[in-house]
């Protein structure tokens, strides 16, 4: 078993900042990748950042910024300058496998919702 657990979510005035967190525990033997994924209210869940947890590439989106803690097996989502718009449920993926002999798999957390209202 694989869990993912967000946090870090909230309620933030225009123009402020938020950092999500995301840990993955469980059964894992190693991970690909990690990203985060938002769903607004009434859209479709849309790709925000990820990041390879091998080192080197990575993709940001304007004003957030993606890192990771490998010896926690930790993503982040740092937020800055956040805007009315970015108002949704942000979710954390991860690509990872879980044994040796196990095929690069997705695993999902529950979600986080951040509200960017003043």
């Amino acid at each position: 078993q694989v869990q993912l657990v967000e946090s870090g979510g909230g309620l933030v005035q225009p123009g402020g900042s938020l950092r999500l967190s995301c840990a993955a525990s469980g059964s894992i033997f190693s991970i690909s990748s990690m990203a985060w994924f938002r769903q607004a209210p009434g859209k479709e869940r849309e790709f925000v950042a990820a990041i390879s947890w091998s080192g080197g590439s990575d993709s940001v989106k304007g004003r957030f910024t993606i890192s990771r803690d490998n010896a926690k097996n930790t993503v982040y989502l740092q937020m800055n300058s956040l805007k009315p718009e970015d108002t949704a449920v942000y979710y954390c993926n991860a690509v990872l496998r879980t044994s040796s002999t196990d095929a690069n798999r997705n695993y999902w957390g529950q979600g986080t919702r951040v509200t960017v209202s003043s």
